[in-house]
């Protein structure tokens, strides 16, 4: 598991290098002024190699930074701590992002419950959560959360209809869905992405619609379906409207209608109340009956 280390500041360790390696120079120098003095030659020498080795052991963590260090292969810990900072310098140290990032998956030609081809994209935005997982457990992190979402996004695709004009039974659509749809995708992909330490902060379906293939037939279908559904209302109000006319008629006593033309005035009111052109009115001169 991910281990917190807390480096000493890096500040004092840099001014201190940079005394060792001045005062190494000196030395050098002045040991080529006195005869070659080994002793001299030698302090100097080892001025600048601890010098160098203390400038090796300065980091800079910027902020949403982190720093995994390893000591011959085996796991040390990670530095989180911000600024300039000096940890072991035979540490061998990898930076890694702790910042949200953002991915957008390809758009995905997939079949969806029913069987439909349907094409189908992602906006997913992750982060770092646990360095050593990221690190050790999977190869490539990026490559895994590219891969793994893909996935993700065509199981769900797959478990769920596109809309209910395919099954009518469904309780979650890709097109209805929402929020469900989006916290399906969430905790698959967080179930999926936990083996390397990712945290998924946000995912939603960015592009949907039906495969090129079948996208005419599907419209037609669904214009059909609204179509269908308007003249239900149109026809509902209306036969509201013609009961109310007769309700009407019959209580304040205006005419009185025998049943033939009570039947006549309704197949005369829903003509002109559902038709889609406006009814063409023709004057009777006569009586009722002629």
């Amino acid at each position: 598991m991910e281990k917190i280390i807390k480096p000493v500041s890096g500040f004092l360790t840099l001014i201190l290098a940079i005394l060792l390696l001045i005062a190494g120079i000196i030395l050098l120098l002045n040991s080529g002024h006195d005869n070659g003095n080994a002793g001299l030659m030698f302090l100097g020498v080892l001025l600048e190699v601890v010098a160098i080795f203390l400038f090796k052991g300065i980091t800079i963590i910027n902020p949403n930074q982190s720093v995994v260090c390893t000591f011959f292969g085996k796991y040390v810990g990670t530095a989180k701590s911000n600024g300039l900072l000096f940890v072991n310098p035979l540490y061998k140290k990898q930076s890694v992002s702790l910042r949200a990032n953002n991915f957008e998956s390809t758009k995905l030609k997939v079949n969806d419950k029913m069987g439909n081809p349907i094409e189908i994209a992602a906006v997913i935005v992750w982060m770092v959560k646990d360095t050593y997982k990221a690190c050790f457990d999977v190869t490539d992190y990026t490559k895994y959360v590219n891969i793994q979402s893909e996935s993700a996004v065509r199981h769900l695709a797959t478990t769920c209809p596109y809309d209910h004009l395919e099954d009518e039974t469904a309780d979650i659509t890709l097109r209805d869905g929402g929020e469900k749809v989006s916290a399906m995708l969430e905790a698959e992909l967080n179930e999926r992405l936990s083996a390397a330490g990712i945290d998924i902060l946000e995912a939603r379906i960015s592009h949907l619609a039906y495969a090129a293939e079948i996208a005419g037939a599907m419209l037609q279908r669904q214009q059909a379906t609204a179509i269908v559904a308007a003249r239900f209302k149109i026809v509902e109000g209306a036969v509201s409207m013609v009961e109310l006319a007769l309700e009407q008629l019959s209580k304040k006593n205006i005419v009185q209608l025998d049943e033939e033309k009570k039947a006549a005035m309704v197949s005369n009111l829903m003509v002109v109340l559902c038709g889609e052109k406006a009814a063409t009115p023709v004057l009777n001169t006569g009586t009722l009956y002629q």
